[in-house]
C-alpha cells in the first residue's frame, strides 16, 4: 500500500496519518490535509509528540559493495498501459453494507484473485472473490487482538498472509486468508502514530518509519524520516536510518498551529514488500535497494536533467490552489501562498516509490504545475522497463498484470484494471 500524493502543510493537532502508502484518506480528508481549511476545525491543537529521542543515535547509509545500474528512460519510448475500463469494481452498492465503504484504508490481492479491503468506519478487513462477491470480514472496533482502532494499510505476504495496520499506537493484526487471526504484532519501542512509510516483508519483518521534527519554526531546520526494521515479534532490530526532508516552519502572521513546509521541497520515501526495500529521496533521480540490515545492495540511477523552479511555476501553483479552494479560502490558504514561505530551487525528481507484487520498482515522477509526469518502471535488476501515464485513481497495489486503484470521485470503490507491458 503506497501513496502518490504530497502534503505541503499540515496541522499539529492532526493525528500523524501516513502520507505515503500507509495513509490513503478519503477524498474529503485528502483535500483537508492539502489546504487545511477543514483540518483543524477550530479546535485548540495538542502539543506535537516528540519523535526523536534525546541522544538517539542514527545509522548511516553504507554503499560499500553496492551494485550501480544506470539507465536512460527519458530516451526510451517503451510504454506500459492500463485498461480504460476496470475489470472489477467493488463498493458501488450502497444497499449492501458489505458492498459499501466509508473510507478505504488499504487493499491487496490474494493468489486466487480474491481482493482484500480495509474499511475505516467498519474497523474491519473484508475479502471479496474474483467477481467482487463478499466472502468474509475480519476484525471489529476495539483494542484487543484482531480489533482495530483505525485500520490503515494492507499487505499480502507469502502464503497469502494478510497484515493489516492499525493505530494509535501503530501495530499489525495478522490474518490467514481464511479469516483466522494469526497474531497481533506490537512494536517495541512503541510508535504512537502510524508508520510514515515502509511495509511488510515476506519473512514477517516490518519496515517502519517515523517523522522527526525540529525545535525551531523559522525554516532553519528540516523534517527528518527515521527508518527502522522490526522482527516478526515487533522488536527493533535495525535503525534508525535518518533521511532529511524539506525545511519547515510557521508563517509570520499566519496560524501559530500551522507548520508549513517549503514549497516544492524534496523528501525521502520508503517502501517494503516481498523481499525488497526501496528508498528514494526526491532530490535525486535514483532508487536505493536496501537489505534487511538497511545496507545498500543496489543503486538504480537514471538520467533526468531536472527542472528549476521559476516564478511562473509558483504563480501557476498559487492560481491552481485559488481555483480549487474557491469560496472555502481561509487563513491556512493565505499561509500556503505567503511570500514568506520558502521555495525550493529545483523541483523534486521523485514524489514516491512503490514496489510491485512481482518485484518491479515503480517510481512516480514529480508533477510540475499543470503537468502530469507519470511513472517509471524498473525491473529488480535495475533495468528500465517502461513509462506509465497517470492513473485514473489512487494507486494502492500493482502486480504483474493488474493495478488496484481507488476511485478519485464519488462513492469510494476499489477498481482493478488490466496492466499491459511493452510487447
Amino acid at each position: 500500500m503506497h501513496g502518490t500524493f504530497r502534503t505541503d502543510t499540515f496541522c499539529l493537532s492532526l493525528p500523524e496519518l501516513d502520507m505515503t502508502a500507509l495513509n490513503r484518506c478519503s477524498q474529503v480528508l485528502l483535500v483537508a490535509l492539502m489546504v487545511l481549511g477543514a483540518a483543524c476545525g477550530g479546535q485548540p491543537p495538542a502539543e506535537p509528540v516528540a519523535t526523536v529521542l534525546p541522544g538517539e543515535e542514527f545509522v548511516t547509509l553504507d554503499t560499500t559493495g553496492a551494485v550501480v545500474v544506470t539507465s536512460a528512460p527519458l530516451s526510451s519510448d517503451a510504454t506500459c498501459t492500463i485498461s480504460e475500463e476496470p475489470t472489477l469494481v467493488i463498493g458501488d452498492n450502497e444497499d449492501d453494507d458489505n458492498q459499501w465503504f466509508s473510507v478505504i484504508r488499504g487493499t491487496g490481492r490474494l493468489s486466487d484473485g480474491s481482493i482484500v479491503v480495509a474499511d475505516h468506519s467498519a474497523a474491519e478487513v473484508r475479502i471479496y472473490d474474483r467477481q467482487g462477491r463478499h466472502l468474509r470480514s475480519m476484525g471489529r472496533s476495539g483494542e484487543g487482538p484482531g480489533e482495530f482502532r483505525q485500520p490503515l494499510g494492507v499487505w499480502v505476504t507469502s502464503g497469502d498472509v494478510i497484515w493489516a495496520g492499525d493505530f494509535r499506537p501503530w501495530r499489525y493484526n495478522v490474518f490467514a486468508a481464511e479469516g483466522e487471526l494469526v497474531r497481533q504484532v506490537n512494536l517495541n519501542p512503541v510508535y504512537l502514530n502510524s508508520s510514515r512509510g515502509g511495509g511488510v516483508l515476506d519473512n514477517g519483518f516490518t519496515v517502519n518509519a517515523r517523522h522527526g521534527w525540529g525545535t525551531k519554526r523559522d525554516f532553519s531546520e528540516r523534517m527528518s524520516l527515521l527508518v527502522e526494521v522490526h522482527d516478526p515479534s515487533g522488536n527493533l532490530t535495525d535503525g534508525p536510518l535518518r533521511m532529511l526532508g524539506p525545511r519547515e516552519g510557521t508563517i509570520r502572521g499566519g496560524p501559530s498551529t500551522l507548520v508549513t513546509r517549503e514549497l516544492f521541497g524534496s523528501r525521502p520515501e520508503i517502501d517494503a514488500l516481498g523481499s525488497t526495500i526501496a528508498l528514494v529521496h526526491g532530490s535525486k533521480p535514483e532508487v536505493l535497494l536496501l537489505d534487511q540490515k538497511l545496507g545498500v545492495k543496489m543503486i538504480m540511477r537514471y538520467d533526468d536533467p531536472g527542472q528549476y523552479v521559476t516564478d511562473a511555476h509558483v504563480r501557476a501553483w498559487r492560481d491552481n490552489l485559488r481555483e480549487r479552494r474557491g469560496d472555502g479560502w481561509d487563513e491556512y490558504d493565505d499561509a500556503a501562498i505567503s511570500p514568506d514561505r520558502p521555495v525550493a530551487d529545483m523541483f523534486p525528481y521523485i514524489s514516491t516509490v512503490k514496489i510491485g507484487r512481482d518485484g518491479r520498482i515503480w517510481v512516480k515522477r514529480y508533477n510540475l504545475p499543470s503537468e502530469e509526469r507519470g511513472w517509471l518502471a524498473f525491473g529488480g535488476d535495475g533495468r528500465f522497463v517502461c513509462h506509465l501515464a497517470g492513473m485514473p485513481g489512487y494507486l494502492w497495489e500493482i502486480g504483474a498484470d493488474y493495478v488496484l486503484l481507488e476511485s478519485e470521485e464519488g462513492t469510494p470503490t476499489v477498481r482493478m484494471h488490466e496492466l499491459k507491458l511493452p510487447s
